[in-house]
C-alpha cells in the first residue's frame, strides 16, 4: 500500500449529504475483484449521461477538479452497502483523503485498509474547507498526517484526530497483508515446528 505522509492537492467540494456507496460505484461495476480500473466509473451515474458523455455540471468533470486528490463532503459519506469497491474506485481515481462530518463505519474502516485517509471534522471546519474547495485553481489544501494538520490556501490550520494505530499503518504503507508479513519469521518458525511435531498434516 502506498505510504501516506503529506498530501498536497486540489480539494473538490461535494456538499451533498448521504452520498452512499452505490452512488460512489454503482452495482453494475462490482463484477471485478481487481482494485484497478474502477476510477473511471467513480460517481458514474452522477458523472455521465446515459450516452456516456460527461455531465458538465458535475464537480469532477470541471477543471481543476478532474485532478482532485481530496474530497470535502457532506454528512454521512459512504453510507449504504459495505462494498469495498467504493474505496477502490476513490483510490483509483487518485483521491487519497475524504473529509466530512461523519462516515459510515464500514466505509470508514475500508478507507484505511486501502490507503485513504478519512477525516472527521466539526461542521464549522467543514464549512470553511468547503469554501476553500470552491476556489477552483486556488483550492489547494495540504494534509499533514504526521502532525495531524490541514493547511488551507490562506495559510490557516485545522487540527484533526486519527486513531494512532491507523495513523501508523498509513504512514508506513501497511495494509492487512503488510501487517501480517511483519510477522513472517514467526509464522515460518511456527509452520516448521508444526510440520516437525505433526508431519501427518503436511501434504
Amino acid at each position: 500500500m502506498e505510504k501516506f505522509t503529506t498530501l498536497t492537492g486540489i480539494a473538490a467540494p461535494m456538499p451533498l449529504i448521504n452520498i452512499d456507496t452505490d452512488m460512489i460505484i454503482p452495482k453494475l461495476f462490482l463484477k471485478t475483484i481487481k482494485r484497478s480500473g474502477l476510477g473511471v466509473h467513480l460517481f458514474d451515474e452522477m458523472r455521465y449521461n446515459q450516452d456516456g458523455s460527461e455531465k458538465e455540471d458535475f464537480v469532477l468533470n470541471k477543471e481543476p477538479y478532474r485532478n482532485a486528490k481530496i474530497i470535502i463532503a457532506g454528512d454521512n459519506f459512504g453510507c449504504g452497502s459495505s462494498r469495498e469497491h467504493a474505496p477502490w474506485a476513490i483510490a483509483d481515481f487518485g483521491i487519497r483523503c475524504v473529509i466530512s462530518t461523519s462516515f459510515a463505519d464500514i466505509f470508514h474502516n475500508n478507507c484505511f485498509k486501502n490507503g485513504i485517509l478519512p477525516i472527521r471534522l466539526p461542521k464549522e471546519d467543514i464549512d470553511k474547507l468547503m469554501d476553500d474547495a470552491s476556489r477552483g485553481a486556488n483550492a489547494t489544501i495540504t494534509i499533514d498526517l504526521e502532525n495531524q494538520e490541514i493547511k488551507g490556501p490562506d495559510g490557516g490550520t485545522i487540527k484533526f484526530d486519527v486513531d494512532p494505530f491507523r495513523k501508523h499503518c498509513l504512514i508506513e504503507g501497511l495494509d492487512d497483508v503488510g501487517l501480517t508479513l511483519q510477522r513472517e519469521e514467526q509464522i515460518k518458525s511456527f509452520e516448521e515446528q508444526r510440520a516437525a511435531s505433526m508431519p501427518w498434516l503436511v501434504r
